[in-house]
């Protein structure tokens, strides 16, 4: 059974889903809830998600310290890691993060991989941009990257949520 949660941010709602060990998905609104899934806000891995997260958000977390169980092809996986080396406040290009899985003509395998991830923020695939610099692609809408991306700047998120 899934369990999840619901985090107000200045992003939206976000849905956070876990296995009661890991934390699985991070979804931004509107959100898709298995049949099979079942509110607990106080699981405490969803607990630490929420916290860490409200801590991201305020600007005083810039890495976040969660076990993570995405599901996904071992491409996927290795493409998932790779975004979770990518510095707070940094952005790659595809075809970098091709490169560092080693395959290096892969950019459009990795633009793939990077729309599929199922932990958003966590796994920052918000910081993967255009190998000109353009903000390209992302789950949440490209307000929501643009605003991440300002975030981890420094820019503080306005006070009233950004809906997309």
């Amino acid at each position: 059974m899934t369990r999840f949660t619901r985090l107000d941010s200045p992003i939206g709602t976000l849905t956070l889903a876990s296995d009661g060990a890991s934390l699985t998905g991070l979804q931004m609104s509107p959100a898709t809830i298995g049949p099979d899934w079942k509110r607990d806000d106080r699981a405490p891995i969803l607990l630490e998600a929420r916290k860490q997260l409200r801590e991201y958000f305020s600007g005083a977390r810039t890495r976040f310290d969660l076990p993570l169980a995405p599901k996904g092809t071992p491409f996927q996986l290795k493409v998932w890691e790779a975004l979770r080396e990518i510095p707070y406040s940094e952005t790659r290009s595809y075809a970098d993060i091709a490169r560092y899985v080693g395959c290096p003509k892969g950019y459009r395998a990795v633009g793939l991989a990077n729309g599929a991830n199922p932990i958003a923020i966590v796994v920052p695939c918000h910081r993967v941009i255009g190998a000109d610099g353009s903000l390209t692609g992302f789950g949440g809408g490209l307000p929501r990257k643009r605003a991440l991306l300002k975030l981890e700047r420094g820019a503080p998120l306005a006070s009233s949520p950004l809906h997309c």
